[in-house]
């Protein structure tokens, strides 16, 4: 998949200093039950193009191989997704109210859904960005 992007893809600006937010970590949880989920970091620019799945440190056994596409296309429908921004890691401990913002949206799988995230200590803001 390398230069392509995924069915859902996020970028986050951090305004308190006008700049893309290099380095936050990101989850991306949906699909059916179980829901599926998948992370990600922000890239220089303060995007996510692609998801890897997430395998937890207290997890046993194989790593999960599945894609983002697979679990949309095992979608009837629509389905809804998270994402969870991990915020207070990026600001610091003590630095922001918000330690993680948590975005809910609903999904058709024929779509491609960009979720910006605009970011600053105290305040964020998030559209259906294009």
């Amino acid at each position: 998949m390398a230069g392509e992007r995924d069915p859902i893809t996020c970028h986050v600006l951090d305004t308190s200093v006008g700049k893309p937010a290099k380095g936050i970590r990101v989850k991306l949880e949906g699909g059916h039950a179980p829901l599926k989920t998948f992370e990600s970091q922000t890239d220089d620019d303060g995007r996510i193009k692609t998801w890897l799945p997430y395998s937890s440190a207290h997890e046993a056994g194989d790593v999960p191989t599945y894609v983002l596409e697979d679990v949309l296309s095992e979608v009837d429908d629509k389905s809804t997704w998270t994402l969870r921004f991990d915020t207070g890691s990026y600001f610091g401990e003590g630095n922001t109210f918000f330690p993680e913002v948590v975005v809910t949206f609903v999904v058709d799988k024929s779509q491609h859904y960009h979720v910006p995230l605009l970011l600053a200590p105290y305040s964020y803001s998030t559209y259906r960005g294009s």
